[in-house]
């Protein structure tokens, strides 16, 4: 692969938040520059949920890419390594839930490591709520109960924290780190909206929502300087189907293993 090491950091939204708009999720898969993608879902930072793993196939099963899942509660058996796993992804899309939970099983086997190199040999990294955060040098999280800030693993530089629509009691805890200087200046994310980063610039910002905004937030000289970026509005694209080749060798691997 030669892309560029890129991040889609999401505030919320896609497949887990947004049942019926897959356009931030489809913009994921745009992102690969990949007919057909391999997609890798770490749904750690909430434990494996089966039923955040079935929704995650049901999103894009029937896409034109390859879906799977890596459960690190549920490695009892496997044949292949983590790295193994990992190698030839073309998209690698974290679920959120716990930030502190999600680093300290990640730092456990290992994976935060891999997932470096993944990102530095062009793998696209994409994430929402922890699985956003996790890539700055800082985030807000409510791991603990009531929001405070916590260190991510530092491939992005500033700050994110996200839902600052959804749950507002985030932001005021974020604005008071950066005044502080606890966290680096950086973003506040709502709901829909993702940050693209290539490298570890920003290039673009994009909403899954009409009304959906982000918002860049500096301390200097002891006060916040913010400044409000209304984001591009994705359109929901036509769906990508399966070609017909793919769909042939695929029910034809079924029919083989029945």
């Amino acid at each position: 692969m030669t892309r560029e090491p890129t991040i889609l950091a999401m505030g919320g939204g896609g497949f887990t938040m947004e049942p019926d708009n897959p356009a931030l999720d489809d913009f994921a898969l745009s992102l690969t520059e990949v007919r057909e993608p391999r997609v890798l879902f770490l749904p750690t930072a909430s434990g494996d949920p089966t039923a955040q793993i079935q929704t995650f196939q049901n999103r894009y099963g029937g896409r034109a890419c390859r879906a799977e899942y890596l459960s690190l509660f549920r490695l009892h058996g496997s044949t292949r390594t983590l790295r193994e796993r990992l190698a030839g992804q073309d998209l690698i899309y974290v679920g959120g839930g716990s930030m502190r939970n999600l680093l300290a099983i990640w730092r456990a086997h290992e994976l935060d490591e891999l997932l470096t190199e993944a990102w530095q040999r062009g793998t696209v990294l994409c994430g929402l709520s922890a699985g956003a955060m996790c890539w700055f040098e800082g985030g807000i999280t409510k791991s603990a109960g009531p929001p405070e800030p916590i260190t991510g693993l530092g491939q992005l530089p500033g700050s994110l924290t996200v839902h600052a629509d959804g749950e507002p009691e985030r932001l005021p805890a974020w604005l008071a780190a950066v005044r502080s200087g606890d966290l680096p200046g950086g973003w506040a994310a709502d709901d829909g909206v993702g940050l693209v980063y290539r490298g570890t610039e920003l290039e673009r910002i994009v909403s899954s929502r009409p009304a959906a905004t982000a918002l860049r937030c500096d301390a200097v000289g002891g006060e916040l300087v913010r400044r409000r970026v209304q984001p591009e509005l994705l359109e929901v694209q036509r769906r990508r189907e399966m070609p017909d080749d793919v769909r042939e060798m695929r029910e034809t691997l079924r029919r083989r293993r029945r």
